[in-house]
């Protein structure tokens, strides 16, 4: 039989976003694929240099839909360090707070999106129902359930309302309840351990040449973690662990994603008990407030993303408007470089196990 072409998505349940795969196969096995970017693409980047600084508040976070506060937190620490402000320690506690409890809607989401390829459907009914009360907790300290708009230039855009942090401990508590339920239906199934350990492999030596961060390099025994060799916020004045495994496959990835969840609760709780009361915004320039100017000059900012490194590149030319900023997604290495070199020899069935546990986040390839 000879060679069969296949199209992976844009529209597909195994395939995040607007994103396709053609892939070419002999018998059930992938001989060749090509990644195919272009159906999101809105050019983030160059919009951002014909905007206001303050406009593009409300463009960042559309750049990763399920995780978009790490937009909010570049690009206003890029900002800051241009202008030389300094955020008050309240709010950059409570930005730590947001950027944890994102970090676990984003593991619960992904517990749900594996659950298709595997035909483990407990674990998107679990994931997506506990994701939402984390939702609940961003709707009542933002006013918004996916793009918050809450992190900015300077600090945060209002502070917590009266009450949020029992609503936070008591969902806290209501998750830490809910692990062992997790460990027992997803991570102890026989279903699971069938479909995913040994499967989609990712060793240390080819992440490293790819660039991978995240949870693709942990796995593979690296604790590569930027809020570990350099720490943001106050991430050097809590405790927590980074969790790694040896075995690089898909199973080792979403076993991480599940051990970070308690590492987050560890940080959320202390950020609770050390934040003080004061002022939680600082203006970045002079005058108005909408047309702050930010001072000639450049900028590499970066945090640690669900999926690994994210990077800003800011440079601005003391102008209302960035002259230019580019983006390092985090999935940008395995999704446009991997897939072509990686994905060959995987079979028809596991395509959306490798795409789903590689991270792939599509806007950061069509950004």
């Amino acid at each position: 039989m000879g060679e069969v072409k296949f199209f992976f998505g844009p529209n597909h349940p195994g395939m995040h976003g607007n994103f396709s795969v053609h892939m070419y196969v002999e018998g059930d096995t992938v001989v060749r694929a090509k990644p195919v970017p272009g159906f999101l693409h809105r050019g983030f980047e160059k919009l951002m240099e014909r905007r206001l600084w303050y406009q593009n508040l409300a463009l960042v976070p559309r750049i990763c839909v399920p995780e978009p506060d790490i937009n909010e937190m570049c690009y206003a620490m890029g900002i800051e360090k241009l202008a030389g402000v300094e955020v008050p320690e309240r709010a950059q506690w409570i930005r730590m707070i947001i950027l944890e409890l994102a970090r676990i809607a984003n593991h619960f989401m992904s517990f749900a999106g594996i659950g298709g390829p595997l035909g483990l459907y407990t674990g998107p009914f679990w994931g997506v129902a506990d994701r939402d009360k984390i939702l609940d907790i961003f709707e009542s300290l933002t006013g918004a359930r996916i793009y918050h708009m809450y992190i900015v230039p300077g600090g945060v855009r209002k502070d917590m309302p009266p009450k949020i942090q029992d609503m936070i401990l008591k969902t806290l508590e209501y998750i830490e309840s809910r692990l062992d339920d997790y460990d027992n239906i997803i991570f102890k199934n026989r279903i699971v351990h069938t479909r995913l350990k040994g499967i989609a492999l990712l060793d240390r030596n080819t992440a490293l040449e790819m660039g991978v961060t995240g949870i693709g390099i942990r796995a593979t025994g690296v604790p590569y973690d930027i809020r570990k060799i350099d720490p943001y916020l106050f991430y050097d004045k809590v405790e927590f662990e980074v969790p790694v495994a040896t075995e690089g496959d898909a199973y080792s990835r979403l076993r991480l994603k599940f051990l970070e969840i308690p590492q987050s609760i560890k940080i959320i709780k202390q950020a609770l008990e050390k934040m003080p009361e004061g002022k939680v915004n600082v203006p970045i320039s002079e005058g108005n407030a909408l047309r702050f100017r930010v001072p000639k000059g450049q900028v590499y900012v970066h945090v640690e993303a669900t999926r690994g490194e994210y990077g800003y590149f800011i440079v601005s030319d003391g102008g209302e408007k960035p002259y230019r900023v580019t983006i390092r997604g985090a999935s940008y290495p395995q999704t446009l470089y991997g897939i072509e070199k990686y994905l060959p020899g995987t079979r028809i069935e596991d395509v959306p196990i490798w795409l789903d546990t590689m991270g792939i986040c599509s806007p950061e390839v069509d950004r």
